[in-house]
């Protein structure tokens, strides 16, 4: 087999030679009237002979995948954005110059546009007979014929293209996708939501915690801080008198990569009020039925060889529990300190020690012991008001936060919780977290002083969630790593590409 730079070569000689015979290799003047998916299924069930007395005229263009030659006859698989077709290309149907063109400049790879009519083979299979060939893009490199086994899974996701073209099955998972998004917005606008949009470059890092990317705004003179979270922005818009609002955003985070984490993401956030974090939880329930019942017609699905149900309700855990039942820590232990770190130590748990805040300790090993075993839908609720800068208290027990996070998977997929409404409360947190930023780096760099005078104004009684698509695709496309359904996830350089 010729090596790639050969090939090439030889397909530069070939568009060379196109050129010379006043052939444009890139024309922009074939408007195809016909997509083959809608060809296959409108005459896949007619036969033969049905065929032969059909004599309409169908005009496809797509990728040249498939390219065999037998004597007088060329056959070829064209693929567009539904499916792929055989194209037949028979001399006794073509010019003698349409024919040789076929036989010696048509490459796999290249974007070709077709007329013909409908046939079937001898095996069965729907074939356009050409009348008429248009080649619309030579492709100077040539498809990789072993895409499927590639080892370095990476290429997949640096070459998306390439991937594309090759795996049918990557363009279903961004179809279902859009879908996803699609119903969301839709049940949120049909739900009395404003759909709106925020700052993604912000000048104080808030709403989150976590570490931010920096830019620097040049005729401003100032560094801006890229989104790790809309909330506090949306919560101003409760504060001006929006009710219900909500933004599907891409939210920056500075930390590292894994089949769970990518630097950018996308975030869907709704807030509203009136309302508690026991209605988000109804509303929650309402989503994810309402998906599955749209995508695959049932509440059931298949994740990584385990069936998910979101059959309402969803199971409830409180997080202290949980870490007792489900986590295996002793029930006497999770207030002493010492006790608890070497529970750590033993498990092979790294805690910071020298953080005070036991509610931090308690989420990490909730992450390492509980979270895995989550894998049937979970409200996870009442956390440490000390993780929770944003949440609102309980009335029954202050040490907990009106919140809950939503688990599917063995993974986190929301978080929610009725919202801090008091100023004095919110602004007493921000300055004690701050205190800890020795300690903890991603908690944010200074407080949002505008967001307190926000709230002295007045943030009505609300609640607000946030949650993550690109893990919810992942649910709904049997994806096991994030990077399967974000098109250009990001990876490190790689020299040799």
């Amino acid at each position: 087999m010729l090596e790639e730079s050969q090939i090439i070569k030889a397909r530069y000689e070939k568009l060379e030679k196109l050129l010379q015979m006043g052939i444009n290799p890139y024309p922009n003047d074939f408007k195809p009237k016909d997509r083959a998916k809608y060809i296959k299924e409108r005459y896949g069930e007619l036969s033969p002979e049905e065929l032969e007395r059909h004599k309409a005229l169908f005009s496809v263009a797509g990728r040249m995948v498939a390219k065999r030659e037998m004597g007088k006859l060329i056959f070829s698989h064209l693929q567009d954005e539904t499916d792929r077709i055989q194209v037949l290309f028979a001399k006794n149907e073509l010019s003698s110059e349409t024919f040789d063109f076929v036989k010696k400049f048509l490459d796999l790879g290249d974007i070709v546009g077709i007329v013909g009519r409908v046939m079937k083979t001898k095996t069965g299979e729907i074939t356009l007979l050409a009348k008429e060939v248009r080649l619309l893009t030579k492709s100077l490199r040539p498809l990789p014929e072993k895409f499927h086994g590639l080892r370095d899974v990476e290429l997949r996701y640096r070459m998306r293209y390439l991937d594309l073209i090759m795996n049918p099955k990557v363009k279903e998972i961004f179809r279902t996708r859009t879908r996803i998004i699609q119903y969301i917005r839709d049940y949120l606008i049909s739900e009395g939501f404003l759909e709106v949009e925020t700052p993604m470059m912000q000048p104080i890092v808030g709403g989150a915690t976590a570490k931010p990317f920096v830019t620097h705004h040049n005729a401003l003179d100032m560094n801006l801080y890229l989104r790790i979270a809309p909330e506090l922005y949306l919560k101003r818009l409760l504060v001006g008198g929006f009710e219900r609002v909500f933004e599907l955003n891409r939210n920056f985070r500075n930390e590292g990569v894994s089949s769970r984490h990518n630097p950018e993401f996308t975030m869907l956030e709704f807030y509203e009020a009136y309302a508690t974090y026991e209605d988000l939880i109804r509303r929650t329930e309402e989503i994810f039925y309402g998906l599955a019942i749209d995508l695959i017609g049932s509440p059931g699905l298949e994740y990584q060889g385990e069936t998910i149900d979101f059959t309402p309700p969803f199971r409830r855990l409180h997080f202290l529990e949980s870490l007792v039942s489900l986590g295996g820590v002793p029930r006497e232990i999770l207030g002493d300190r010492d006790k608890l770190l070497n529970f750590s130590k033993e498990k092979g748990i790294e805690l910071n020690v020298k953080d005070p805040r036991i509610g931090k300790w308690w989420t990490k090993l909730f992450e390492e012991l509980v979270e895995p075993k989550l894998i049937q839908p979970t409200f996870v609720l009442e956390y440490p008001i000390e993780v929770s800068p944003l949440a609102r208290r309980s009335d029954k027990n202050p040490e907990v936060a009106e919140r809950f996070e939503l688990y599917i998977g063995g993974k986190e997929v929301a978080n929610a919780f009725s919202e801090l409404n008091d100023p004095r409360d919110q602004k007493e947190r921000f300055e004690a977290q701050l205190r800890l930023r020795d300690v903890d780096e991603e908690i944010p760099p200074e407080v949002d002083y505008d967001f307190i005078r926000a709230l002295e104004y007045g943030l009505p009684p609300c609640a607000g969630e946030g949650i993550g698509i690109d893990r919810v695709v992942m649910l709904f496309t049997d994806s096991p790593s994030i990077r399967e359904v974000i098109l250009f996830p990001h990876l490190r350089r790689r020299e040799d590409l």
